[in-house]
């Protein structure tokens, strides 16, 4: 029987970043990863540190921009490639209102940091009112992380291709099939409802859509966003997304959601361009914004780390040194991300 520190349970940016951080502290773990496509494989990875509907920040956001260069330079210390791609966001205003809502809210000091007070007119797509410029933001390459991440924990024995069992505990034992374990953390997204020990915690599937668009005209160098994002991926392949569904359960793609994303697209992109792939996945989000860390109120070396919403890399890489230090270190979670909230 194999002996580890840790089982984690989900291969998403949570399970990743946590392994990380596992890795880097010399404990040992194996990551069971059951070919589910979760939100986390198909988002857009943008690294925002402003909300763009209303120009405001949320909860931790110099915190989590600020460790996003710490963590993803120890990652490329054994991946060798760089994840980040420097390209800010840059918000077509809709009115000469939001125009002077940014403006205003830039005084802010929390905002200072974000907000250009220098508008810029994008060359290749409409925007007859400008684009703010989000100084400080940039996207991960989801689609070469997620690739590396994988290959480097199957190469490091690290990774378990199957489905994990929930039933098949041994909590005597403290072994799972064929390893003995001292904590099991649950990375599992939406997947958390088939979870028996943590199947009561509200976390709440937003199912979104992306679309792979190609185009053969230049587009400026940018996360362009009107109501949703546009920026390239490689050549003349291009993301488009997501959008925001709380209702729809079903794995199936929606007609009406595609439509939304091609119309938006044609809406400041008037130049041809064809649909190559539509893709979606369910986020798991949480009705207070915060991501769940802690413990099971009856297991102790059960723990949960999920909800990571729409945020799913900035919330990933910030509170899996938070869990980290939880778990290894002691240190108490803020009372606002623990999971007792819930009980």
């Amino acid at each position: 029987m194999t002996q580890v520190d840790y089982i984690i349970v989900g291969g998403g940016f949570a399970g990743f970043f946590l392994a990380h951080q596992l890795q880097k502290n010399n404990r040992s773990f194996v990551i069971f990863n059951g070919h589910q496509i979760s939100g986390s494989h198909i988002s857009a990875g943008v690294c925002n540190p402003v909300i763009l509907k209303r120009f405001s920040t949320f909860w931790k956001s110099k915190d989590q921009m600020d460790y996003l260069e710490t963590i993803f330079s120890e990652i490329e210390s054994y991946t060798n490639r760089n994840y980040i791609i420097q390209e800010p966001v840059a918000r077509i205003f809709h009115d000469e209102a939001e125009k002077k809502q940014w403006l205003k809210n830039s005084n802010k000091e929390e905002l200072k940091p974000f907000l250009d007070t220098d508008f810029i007119r994008l060359k290749n797509v409409e925007n007859p009112l400008e684009s703010g410029i989000v100084k400080n933001s940039c996207r991960l390459d989801v689609e070469n992380f997620f690739k590396d991440m994988f290959r480097h924990f199957d190469a490091n024995q690290n990774l378990v291709n199957e489905s994990f069992d929930h039933n098949a505990i041994d909590f005597k034992a403290s072994a799972y099939k064929d390893f003995q374990f001292k904590n099991i953390v649950f990375c599992e997204g939406i997947h958390t409802k088939d979870n028996p020990y943590f199947n009561e915690i509200p976390v709440l599937p937003n199912k979104g859509h992306c679309l792979e668009v190609n185009i053969d005209g230049e587009i400026d160098p940018y996360i362009i966003k009107k109501k949703h994002f546009l920026f390239s991926l490689s050549d003349k392949r291009y993301y488009y997304g997501g959008t925001y569904d709380r209702f729809d359960q079903s794995e199936n793609i929606d007609p009406e959601f595609v439509k939304e994303l091609e119309d938006g697209l044609k809406a400041f992109y008037k130049n041809d361009f064809s649909v190559t792939k539509i893709k979606t996945a369910f986020r798991a989000t949480v009705d207070d914004r915060r991501p769940i860390l802690g413990t099971h109120h009856e297991f102790e070396n059960l723990h949960i780390f999920n909800g990571l919403g729409a945020r799913g890399v900035l919330n990933g890489t910030y509170f899996s040194k938070v869990m980290f230090d939880y778990l290894e270190n002691k240190m108490e979670l803020d009372p606002e991300i623990d999971v007792k909230r819930f009980y």
